[in-house]
């Protein structure tokens, strides 16, 4: 990647402040002809969100778009958009057994809520803040349920795929579980036993760094420093972890760089909690050898998967979708030197993997910045910044009012053929995504509040300091 060392937050405040002009078309064209009976909008298909039966995980960055573009702009109809959906959509989402996806959709809404009522955002109102505590004090349990135990006694919340998988997206709704332990809610058992929501959270996080993402030990023949795991598949009779697999990306043994995203922007947020001070006894750390080992994974696992991004993304900061996809010999020789070609023939980018990614750097360079490794963490800051440039600019924003997408050429299951293919073209471009365009808007508040000088958000920030 080509890193713009110079670019400051403030100099892509046009840039955003257009974004979101074109976020708040899009946003109340959705909210005019989506029909909620029709399920959750999930991506578009000729410009238009649609839906794709798999799992529901996507109805939470539905309506946290709007509270995003309220927190941003401050019309009061995004806060009613936002608001509203959470109240009358949201509630079956709270206690869904059969997901992992906790922490993406009630984080996005109830979260956002509760943090913007502790930032003074919105008015202050003890019932409705008492409303969202327990809304997101049921999500973590119920997340924190899906639980299956290892050999060595920890365990992880397993995906929808069934008890014997692991999947690194998960590393990012982990955050349910930090807020509702950070409310002093626990998981209750058989017998009424208590079960730690931080202890389940540092054993998941533990086994995500250990079996889904690599360091070049050697542990297959295609360890690679920063390589992601989609899936980590265990013998459940056993506990015994058995191969990695992948979903979603081209192999096991490539890297399907969403799941690259997922990873660094989860640990990355992992580690702003436990600097935040988030209390919590010895005990829920002693299987992973202590809180400041747990924490040294996190970072080792958020650097490790950046320096990996930042080495197989495009020169403008937007990957493949899969570091291994089978086409790409035929791309030029130098494509990684060059920008991102969405309108290539061969394979497609994946706007929302840098989405994603671009954050996750953002977060992590802070982080390091504030733990005095300068050089370092400024630039994780600048590869974000460059990447935000990119996303927030045509060929990547979508500009045409026709079209209910944000961010462009994202792509969700290329290996079930899920995404729209135009007319004429032998890969999918074109289209957004719903996780996609919550993301961007993520990243574009995140800036724009650094570059106004207000407070930075965090998953956290209702229930602890930022």
């Amino acid at each position: 990647m080509k890193i713009d060392n110079r670019l400051t937050s403030r100099q892509l405040v046009p840039d955003i402040e257009k974004l979101f002009e074109l976020s708040a078309q899009k946003i109340l064209s959705l909210e005019a002809t989506w029909a909620p009976e029709r399920g959750t909008p999930v991506f578009t298909v000729k410009g238009r969100y649609t839906t794709r039966g798999w799992t529901e995980w996507t109805q939470g960055f539905q309506y946290g778009s709007a509270l995003l573009q309220f927190d941003a702009m401050g019309d009061d109809r995004f806060l009613k958009i936002g608001r509203r959906g959470t109240f009358e959509r949201m509630a079956p989402h709270l206690s869904h057994i059969g997901v992992h996806d906790h922490g993406f959709n009630n984080i996005s809404t109830y979260g956002q809520l509760l943090r913007l009522m502790h930032e003074g955002k919105i008015p202050a109102d003890p019932n409705e803040k008492a409303f969202y505590e327990l809304a997101l004090k049921v999500s973590g349990a119920i997340q924190a349920s899906r639980w299956t135990r290892l050999a060595d006694g920890t365990g992880f919340i397993h995906s929808f795929n069934g008890p014997h998988s692991l999947f690194v997206d998960t590393i990012r709704s982990l955050r349910v579980l930090g807020v509702a332990h950070a409310l002093g809610h626990v998981l209750m058992g058989e017998q009424d036993r208590r079960i730690s929501l931080m202890e389940r959270l540092v054993h998941h996080a533990w086994n995500t760094l250990r079996y889904n993402v690599y360091y070049g030990e050697g542990r297959d023949a295609y360890d690679v420093p920063g390589r992601v795991a989609h899936e980590a598949v265990f013998n459940t009779a056993s506990g015994v972890f058995r191969c990695p697999n992948s979903q979603q990306g081209f192999s096991p043994f490539t890297t399907w760089t969403r799941g690259l995203a997922w990873a660094l922007l989860g640990c990355a947020e992992q580690l702003e909690f436990f600097h935040a001070g988030v209390r919590a006894p010895d005990d829920d750390f002693a299987a992973v050898g202590g809180r400041d080992a747990f924490v040294e994974k996190l970072l080792r696992g958020a650097t490790v998967t950046a320096d990996f991004y930042l080495a197989h993304c495009c020169a403008d900061g937007v990957p493949m979708w899969d570091t291994g996809a089978p086409n790409l010999h035929r791309l030029p020789a130098d494509y990684l030197d060059r920008p991102s070609d969405p309108f290539n023939p061969w394979e497609p980018v994946d706007s929302s993997a840098a989405a994603i990614a671009a954050q996750g750097l953002l977060r992590l360079g802070n982080y390091l910045l504030a733990h005095n490794q300068a050089a370092r963490g400024r630039k994780y800051r600048q590869a974000a910044l460059t990447i935000a440039r990119t996303l927030f600019r045509e060929p990547y924003l979508s500009t045409d009012p026709r079209h209910q997408g944000l961010i462009l050429h994202s792509v969700y299951h290329r290996p079930n053929g899920w995404d729209h293919v135009p007319r004429g073209q032998k890969v999918p471009n074109g289209e957004s995504s719903m996780w996609g365009d919550y993301h961007a808007r993520e990243l574009a508040l995140l800036i724009l509040r650094e570059a106004r000088g207000e407070v930075y958000p965090t998953f956290f920030s209702g229930v602890l300091p930022s």
